[in-house]
């Protein structure tokens, strides 16, 4: 990249040239995102992970545009076509429109019929009839009759579709219909006749239409899979006479025959050429905004999910509930290692709930459980309601529901029969379930996001896009809580910074031949762990109980020197001066400045020394579901309850108030004032009270609203 590159990032993003270099070239020697933002603020400037994350998506684009600027100039240079004056033009644009324009006129076509007239010699009175200064055309068209065109009509529609075409790959036309698409363009959307019965979901699409630059956009994504499941008939279209007006303006004057010629060319370049390509250029980009959109609210709930409350190294028994299969039972240890596992049947058809209770209570009793963790499918609020209300314990043992998203997917998946190879997938999702509530980022990590269920059309947007998306979330969560080197599964460390397949692949085989980790250093002794993958890693990951205090904190190994000093000029060991907030306070971190070392690095050190090894998570709190409700047929208006938030998007929330059908509550009922973006003001998984405002048997729909609650 050249510093042409770096200023346009820059000033796209609001930060200076030097910080998007310096950034840039710390990707090239191998960086990781959480790396930068973490450990190399004085490069950056201090920019955070959003403003990296950007500028490496930035210069991707702009090495992509650089490809295809090289390879449209070598396109026409092969043609002999490329003057200075193009290729000025070519070298000067960073807009990749602007770029197709300029090569439009030299791209290879196919036998077009611009393409089939010239070749039968009508070029000659296309231009001639464009000057537009001919009245006689049907004597100027005699001249051009040959064995390929046989009369007058076929020479003129011959030589008016050579003008279409000019005007088609005319920049000016092009940009002219392109503002008309900008500021007037609607969506429309209809329903296909025989369709209709199927595509009932699509009622509200039916007849529709709506301004394209201000559709939001769950609608776009909602008409758009309408189309492609066949149901609906979708156009982006503008004012057609105001875009034929514009044409007009350009290329119209005098008034002759030939001028009504050039009219006609301009009516047949805008229906057949100009309409379908705006048009698909401007559906192309209003997908991408709509998927970004989407893909950005997907984003947001994983990253709240990952960082979701853990309840930490307990004991738990967990339950995946079910009706006539059974109630599926597994007993953890503090580690979430598999004790003991079997079935109950509290439910009908089988009924069992007295020798249901009496072995949850005994498996409480006898692995000392501490937690219960109840899967939030099937079954689940009887199962609650079972193991609050029917079983006597001898202990103080919390309830929990759990999200089960997903966990069929884990249950069936390679990694589930690699942990467990000798248990089926019943097993399998149950000691997924009691995971989750122990440390749902160490457990999630091994889902694919997308299974997860906290999207917005995620199965409609652009893949690629999404999973690099929520591959950056991954990696930022497990980087922001730290890992523990001597307990992290596989799948949670290869998404340590600097980790992969391989090196998380041989620090578990290192574990199993040496045992624990004393310290980081050991990491070196790790097969293929060179230095680069030691720079990236070595801060994220924590070493309880290491010799080295500071092996468990967030302190990267390369500033351990500056702790040590600090220790020292305070003359106290290092576990002193971690333990004391007072020396600490009498630290003057001027002091300690070099030219490598700058005062954010020094304040972060501080900041972590504060609370070392601490997960910066919140802890995971017991919620109860009203006893009055559940199912739909439970609910009344009016009625106020509480709820769970499982699902936020740019229209609402969904929220469980454990009827086994989530409600949604709409933007405008979740704050008295007006709020632009729920995520602004509600979590995933925050707990809520909820007025029941409307209720859809049919559809099975529930209206919430947390207005005056």
């Amino acid at each position: 990249m050249n510093s042409e590159h770096f200023k346009l990032i820059a000033s796209q993003l609001n930060i200076t040239a030097k910080q998007v270099e310096n950034t840039v070239n710390l990707f090239s020697q191998g960086a990781t995102i959480p790396f930068i933002s973490r450990y190399r603020k004085e490069m950056t400037g201090a920019l955070d992970e959003v403003q990296i994350t950007d500028i490496k998506n930035l210069s991707e684009k702009l090495e992509e545009l650089e490809k295809r600027r090289e390879s449209i100039l070598s396109a026409i240079e092969k043609q002999d076509k490329l003057t200075p004056e193009l290729k000025a033009k070519i070298e000067a644009t960073y807009d990749l429109t602007e770029l197709e324009d300029l090569y439009l006129p030299y791209k290879q076509k196919k036998k077009t019929r611009a393409v089939k007239a010239k070749e039968k010699g009508l070029e000659p009175l296309a231009k001639i009839i464009f000057k537009q200064n001919l009245n006689d055309l049907e004597n100027e068209a005699l001249k051009y009759l040959n064995d390929d065109v046989e009369t007058v009509e076929d020479a003129l529609q011959g030589a008016k579709d050579i003008i279409a075409e000019q005007i088609n790959e005319d920049k000016r036309a092009r940009d002219a219909v392109r503002r008309e698409f900008k500021y007037s363009a609607k969506v429309y959307s209809k329903l296909i006749k025989t369709k209709e019965e199927e595509a009932v979901k699509y009622k509200d699409y039916f007849e529709f239409e709506e301004a394209l630059n201000r559709i939001p956009s769950h609608r776009l994504l909602a008409v758009f899979r309408g189309a492609n499941e066949g149901f609906l008939r979708v156009k982006i279209q503008p004012d057609e006479n105001k875009a034929l007006e514009k044409l007009d303006r350009i290329f119209l004057k005098g008034d002759t025959d030939a001028t009504a010629a050039v009219q006609d060319a301009i009516d047949d370049a805008y229906k057949r050429l100009l309409l379908p390509s705006i048009e698909n250029e401007f559906s192309k980009i209003a997908k991408e905004k709509a998927d970004a959109e989407a893909i950005k609210v997907f984003a947001e709930n994983l990253r709240q999910l990952l960082l979701a409350p853990p309840l930490g190294e307990k004991r738990s028994l967990a339950i995946d509930p079910g009706y006539r299969t059974g109630c599926k039972v597994v007993c953890l240890d503090e580690h979430g290692n598999l004790l003991h596992n079997e079935t109950i049947y509290p439910h009908p058809p089988q009924k069992e709930t007295f020798p249901a209770s009496k072995k949850v209570a005994s498996l409480v009793s006898t692995y000392k459980i501490d937690a219960i963790a109840i899967g939030n499918g099937t079954a689940s609020r009887e199962t609650e309601d079972f193991v609050r209300n029917k079983v006597r314990f001898d202990r103080d043992v919390k309830v929990f529901v759990v999200s089960e998203d997903g966990a069929s997917v884990y249950s069936a998946s390679k990694v589930a029969r690699e942990e467990f190879p000798d248990y089926d997938v019943t097993v399998r999702g149950a000691v997924s379930i009691g995971r989750r509530l122990a440390d749902p980022l160490a457990e999630l990590v091994k889902i694919d996001p997308k299974s997860i269920g906290v999207g917005q059309y995620q199965h409609d947007v652009n893949q690629k896009e999404l999973q690099k998306s929520l591959d950056y979330v991954v990696e930022s969560c497990v980087n922001a809580v730290g890992t523990d080197l001597n307990t992290a599964s596989k799948h949670l460390l290869v998404y340590v910074s600097g980790l992969n397949e391989q090196t998380a692949k041989n620090i578990i085989e290192f574990r199993k031949e040496k045992g624990s980790f004393k310290s980081r250093n050991e990491l070196k002794k790790v097969k293929r762990f060179g230095d680069k993958a030691f720079e990236q890693s070595a801060g994220f990951l924590r070493i309880r109980n290491a010799e080295n205090p500071l092996d468990n904190t967030a302190v990267h190994p390369e500033s351990y020197y500056i702790v040590e000093k600090m220790a020292a000029d305070s003359n106290v060991s290092l576990e002193e001066f971690i333990k004391s907030s007072e020396l600490r306070k009498q630290i003057n971190l001027k002091n300690y400045v070099t030219d490598t070392v700058g005062l954010p690095t020094l304040t972060d050190i501080m900041k972590e020394l504060e609370k070392p090894g601490r997960d910066p998570r919140q802890q995971a709190k017991v919620f109860e579901f009203s006893k009055d409700v559940f199912t739909v047929e439970d609910l009344k208006i009016g009625m106020i309850l509480p709820g769970i938030v499982t699902n936020i998007t740019n229209f609402g929330a969904f929220v469980d108030v454990g009827v086994k059908q989530d409600g949604l509550v709409h933007i405008s009922n979740i704050k008295n004032e007006y709020i632009k973006n729920p995520a602004d003001v509600l979590k995933l998984h925050q707990h809520v009270k909820v007025k029941v405002i409307s209720i859809d048997l049919v559809r099975k729909r529930i209206g919430l609203s947390m207005k005056d609650v």
